[in-house]
């Protein structure tokens, strides 16, 4: 069964999403989930192996904190090609978003009627 356009999408903005999260402030792996589950519906189990892709890129690093409720936190933090990934990224995404939604805005527009030779034949009558 083929994958339904919403799970393509989430699956190819999902790293620019961490990038934009973690450009704003460190994070934890759960706290990243969380967010990410609340707006776009990702599932935890996503953002697990993508923290460790994205550490082996060298787009993040991490740092241990102790925690006051339990065990210490691993969190991410970008490091600089994690910036200019995230930078490139922002770029292509929302030249892509704008190239989709002109295309959208096109296709709102009511499609000219077809003119057919019969029709270019009576303007001709008529103008004469």
């Amino acid at each position: 069964m083929p994958e339904t356009i919403e799970i393509q999408l989430k699956k190819g903005v999902l790293t620019l999403c961490v990038l934009a999260l973690l450009n704003r402030h460190d994070s934890y792996a759960y706290e990243i989930a969380s967010t990410l589950s609340d707006a776009i519906d990702m599932g935890e189990g996503t953002i697990y192996p993508l923290m460790r892709r994205m550490q082996s890129d060298g787009q993040v690093e991490t740092y241990m904190v102790e925690s006051p409720s339990g065990p210490s936190r691993k969190y991410y933090r970008l490091t600089d090609a994690g910036r200019r990934a995230f930078e490139a990224q922002t770029t292509e995404w929302r030249a892509f978003a704008r190239a989709v939604e002109s295309i959208l805005d096109a296709t709102a527009q009511p499609a000219a009627p077809v003119r057919t030779t019969e029709d270019v034949t009576a303007e001709r009558g008529a103008e004469q």
